[in-house]
């Protein structure tokens, strides 16, 4: 079993390295640019991708590799009374864009997950940060290719399978934050 998962990896990794390159510098991008001049980075999704967006932050505000200055990241998907609540008292599909609404100001950046590129709290969330002024990243897979060409920076796991493409989406987290500290130490 492990020995297929890793096969479908193997088949997938160059046509995602060929397919993603690009868009993947372009996220590292925004996101150094933000954090590194004091903006921050909200980040959200659900399920896996909700654990994936709080792993951003917790790179950004701790560290990946280096040892260095806390940065800006918030991952809306972490406080159950927010998000409770404003399921409760408005719609699920708003618990993003209202965190948005709330946290975020021009120059930051919203960093969205979704498998699918279908979610309808995700697509909120992305359509109030840019009501708003921040920049938008969407990361998603196959099914969600449409929609990701929609926000300032679609990366596209060229893949259906849910998990392949949070393996994946976890290998672009680790890009940027891996960026944001090269960068970081060419400032110093």
């Amino acid at each position: 079993m492990f020995e297929e998962h890793l096969r479908v990896l193997a088949e997938l990794l160059p046509r995602a390295a060929a397919e993603m390159s690009g868009a993947v510098s372009a996220a590292s991008r925004l996101v150094a640019d933000a954090v590194l001049s004091g903006r921050k980075v909200l980040s959200f999704g659900n399920g896996g991708s909700a654990e994936q967006a709080q792993h951003l932050a917790a790179e950004l505000v701790v560290r990946y590799r280096d040892d260095r200055p806390a940065l800006g990241g918030i991952a809306l998907t972490a406080d159950a009374a927010i998000l409770t609540a404003c399921a409760n008292d408005y719609s699920f599909d708003e618990v993003f864009a209202r965190q948005v609404a709330a946290l975020g100001r021009e120059g930051d950046v919203a960093f969205a997950l979704s498998t699918s590129g279908r979610s309808p709290n995700v697509l909120r969330g992305l359509a109030a940060a840019r009501e708003r002024g921040l920049s938008t990243i969407l990361l998603t897979g196959e099914k969600g290719r449409a929609e990701a060409a929609k926000w300032d920076v679609g990366v596209v796991v060229p893949h259906e399978e849910t998990a392949h493409v949070q393996e994946l989406h976890l290998a672009v987290i680790h890009a940027v934050c891996r960026h944001v500290e090269e960068r970081l130490r060419g400032q110093t």
